[in-house]
């Protein structure tokens, strides 16, 4: 019997070659593309999960809330790890890592930039699982000047990851013993580390400072810990350790502070959750965001409804070309249950077919889609495990989901009907089918807004005026190797007049950068927690706004003419406002040097200049206080260029650099690319969406031709009548068309309002300098789905109407 089911629904479909093809193509996209999404969403998810103590791991996050200045960080104060121990038992371990930037590291005679370097307490293979090849994790990282590489990082420097006891030397000054060798960090890891240097290498990881926040600090709960105990504890916890400090330097206790209205606060935050999660000062390396892991799994899930509306709606319009064969089949004794069998087994094949299709598909698509999506999935033996009998519980599934209908529908036909042909299939009548079309265009349509938006804002991000000009800016990242601070000046001087340079600053702290610094600073000498302010605190020189084309509100810029800039200040137009001073020039603001706060512990600076606002962080976030002092920072240096011969003005300046600092590789960038890089994952997820929203377009338009072409079939006769009467192709045409937009429009009406809300809630709204959505992109959106259809169902419908009218009535 089964054999049976299998043979007659292989030969139906092998009959109806139109429809198996369509049915196929249509499921196999909406599958190949759900696919590669899970692939996308799974590799999101699994971040942090190759540590087998990963549910028990959490990093401890710090709050402050000085004043009106809230700022979150994932650092926390240095003594806090070994506190953390001492003090609660279910604690098992705490580790502390520290981003130490970039360093040379000498290979033979060459000097080779690391980005990824960074100190870490000999405690961090206890907490993270970082599997180690040579050495022993107990002792790897506990004496000062030992360095732990990365399998690669080991082959990179001596070709051999047996390299304990070799000798690495950073910046030219400092030998680092090579202690052990550890496999390479997971790309799912929200760090990745080439050389772990001992903590103890560096002094300032003593500190026993509890009011600064510089260490990324994780803690590993024993078995069974609940991590809300220690949660629930960490107020008092931090008023013991950091109650002194804060009565010695801000003169007040912690119950004083909190009641000023600002607060100092410790949390913790799940490892797992970090990478979509976390977006505060001091992240380890960049993190993503669960609101694309949110939109993409929509995409895919209305991708894969569209592709099962289709099987439905073709299936069901085909029915009256069956209805004989079931009239027929229930003539000679068979019962609804095996009918219903029949046409289950022959949706399941399809399913089947179009599943391998689409396995085989995303399989060749990947490296696209990894290139695409910037990831590095691979399809191994533990991604196999499951999803082959995903696969397999989606073959059954969909199968019977998207065949259950026709298979009802055909098999509930009453055989004196369709046998006297009183049974009116096709298109007209067929409520359900024309809302599945509805259902389907409504999804396409929302999906095309959605896209739309992205795309604007994302151009938005292109264009908007910054407050700076990052066009034809060089930077040169590592002046700070150079031999001294004299040196990086002379480099400055000798660019700043070659051919095609038009300015230059030296300084590390630039809106593109990754440099950073906060400091508190006072409107009064009172010290008034009220009336401080928590701004970004730059050192710059006095070609920094010149060079990057940022312009003063009032006052004027910096001048080494002039002594008494070295106690002035500039802010930007945000600290102006923050501190309601509408005339701010010569106004006195007061900086601690740290220790106690008051006038004796003080430096009052005064401002000479407002800068224009200008954005330094993503556009997701208000521009916030800087303050920019006139101190020397020898980090970078940024040249303006002012020529079409960028090769040649760089070769100049490749020129100066090896003859002020030989042996030692100059690293650049330019900052227009520097700022693409910030919004590199928004590019990268509006394009897969573009992507994405185009194939369920294109499914969508699959089930359309389907339609129009049995809609087609069912009136051929009426064609005929019509034809024979006179009527034009063009009429005609209009006639077979008419149906399918006015299911369009409606499709319309209906998911631009949810369009408008999900796009304005769930995507612009974390941007705090958005576009409106604008009327025009709904207009877009519905012409062009109006556009396709029309293209899509004309094609059958005129070919409906040139056909001789004899054909279609000979039979009568």
């Amino acid at each position: 019997m089964i054999r049976n089911y299998f043979k007659t629904a292989f030969r139906t479909l092998l009959k109806n070659k139109c429809f198996t093809v369509l049915n196929v193509l249509g499921l196999s996209l909406g599958l190949a593309s759900c696919l590669m999404i899970t692939f996308y969403v799974v590799d999101e998810l699994s971040y942090d999960n190759y540590n087998k103590n990963a549910a028990r791991i959490y990093r401890v996050n710090e709050d402050l809330k000085l004043g009106e200045n809230n700022v979150l960080y994932a650092v926390a104060m240095p003594p806090l790890a070994d506190a953390l121990k001492n003090d609660f038992p279910y604690v098992e371990d705490a580790v502390r890592i520290k981003n130490a930037g970039s360093a040379h590291v000498k290979k033979g005679t060459i000097n080779i930039l690391e980005n990824r370097v960074a100190f870490a307490d000999p405690s961090l293979f206890n907490v993270f699982t970082l599997a180690m090849i040579n050495g022993s994790p107990v002792t790897a990282l506990k004496e000062p000047n030992s360095v732990v590489l990365t399998e690669s990082t080991a082959k990179k420097y001596f070709n051999s990851t047996d390299v304990v006891g070799r000798t690495l030397t950073f910046n030219d000054n400092s030998a680092y013993k090579v202690t052990g060798v550890i496999k390479d960090i997971p790309v799912q890891s929200h760090f990745n580390f080439d050389f772990f240097i001992s903590m103890a290498s560096f002094p300032d990881s003593k500190s026993t400072e509890w009011l600064r926040s510089d260490y990324n600090t994780y803690v590993l709960f024993k078995e069974a810990a609940d991590h809300k105990k220690l949660e629930a504890a960490l107020p008092a916890f931090l008023n013991k350790y950091s109650g002194k400090q804060m009565q010695d330097q801000l003169k007040m206790s912690m119950a004083q502070f909190e009641k000023s209205g600002s607060f100092f606060r410790l949390n913790l935050m799940a490892l797992t959750d970090i990478h979509l999660h976390s977006n505060r000062t001091g992240e380890l390396g960049p993190n993503s965001s669960a609101q694309y892991v949110y939109i993409f799994s929509a995409i895919a899930l209305f991708i894969l409804i569209i592709a099962c509306v289709n099987f439905m709606n073709l299936s069901t319009a085909r029915s009256s070309n069956r209805a004989r064969e079931v009239g027929v089949r229930k003539v000679l004794g068979s019962s609804r249950k095996y009918l219903v069998l029949q046409f289950l087994t022959e949706s399941i094949l399809v399913v089947l077919a179009a599943t391998i299709i689409a396995f085989v598909a995303a399989l060749a698509l990947l490296p696209a889609f990894n290139q695409l999506a910037g990831k590095n999935i691979i399809i191994g033996p533990q991604t196999m495990a499951w999803l082959i009998p995903t696969l397999l519980f989606i073959v059954l599934v969909v199968g019977v989901l998207a065949g259950s209908y026709p298979a009802f529908f055909l098999s509930a036909f009453r055989p004196i009907d369709v046998l006297k042909g009183k049974l009116s299939g096709g298109f007209k009548g067929g409520g359900l089918r024309n809302f599945l079309v509805v259902f389907q265009f409504s999804i396409s349509i929302f999906l095309i807004i959605g896209t739309l938006v992205i795309y604007k804002q994302l151009n938005y991000i292109q264009t908007k005026d910054l407050g700076y000009n990052r066009n034809q800016v060089l930077i040169v990242k590592n002046t700070f190797e150079m031999n001294g601070n004299n040196t990086a000046k002379v480099f400055k001087q000798e660019v700043k007049q070659l051919p095609g340079v038009e300015n230059a600053t030296l300084t590390g702290f630039l809106p593109t950068a990754n440099a950073r610094n906060t400091s508190i600073f006072f409107k009064d000498a009172s010290f008034d927690q009220k009336k401080a302010l928590f701004p970004q605190t730059w050192s710059v020189d006095e070609d920094y706004f010149n060079t990057l084309g940022m312009k003063m509100a009032t006052g004027r810029s910096f001048s080494a003419q002039v002594l008494a800039d070295s106690s002035g200040i500039i802010i930007n137009q945000a600290a102006a406002d923050f501190l309601g001073l509408k005339d701010p020039i010569n106004k006195i603001l007061y900086r601690s040097n740290g220790g106690k706060q008051d006038i004796s512990n003080s430096k009052a600076y005064h401002i000479i200049g407002v800068v224009k606002d200008f954005n330094f962080s993503s556009l997701h976030d208000a521009i916030s206080p800087v303050v920019l002092t006139f101190s020397p920072d020898v980090s970078a240096l940024s040249v303006r260029l002012n020529t079409k011969d960028i090769p040649a003005v760089l070769a100049g300046i490749q020129t100066k650099w090896t003859q002020l600092s030989p042996g030692v590789k100059m690293d650049y960038s330019f900052m227009d690319q520097d700022f693409d890089a910030t919004y590199h994952a928004e590019q990268r997820e509006g394009t897969i969406s573009i992507v994405f929203t185009s194939l369920a377009i294109i499914i969508a338009c699959l089930g359309l031709f389907g339609l129009a072409a049995y809609a087609a079939e069912q009136r051929t006769k009426e064609i005929g009548i019509r034809k024979v009467l006179g009527a034009k192709v063009s009429t005609i045409a209009a006639m077979l068309s008419f149906d399918f937009i006015k299911l369009i429009f409606i499709s319309i009406i209906v998911a631009s309002p949810l369009a408008w809300l999900a796009m304005q809630k769930l995507f612009l709204q974390s941007f705090a300098y958005r576009e409106n959505i604008q009327w025009w992109i709904f207009v877009v959106a519905g012409f062009a789905v109006i556009v396709v259809a029309i293209i899509t169902v004309s094609f059958q419908a005129i070919k409906a109407a040139l056909s001789n009218p004899v054909d279609s009535l000979k039979n009568e």
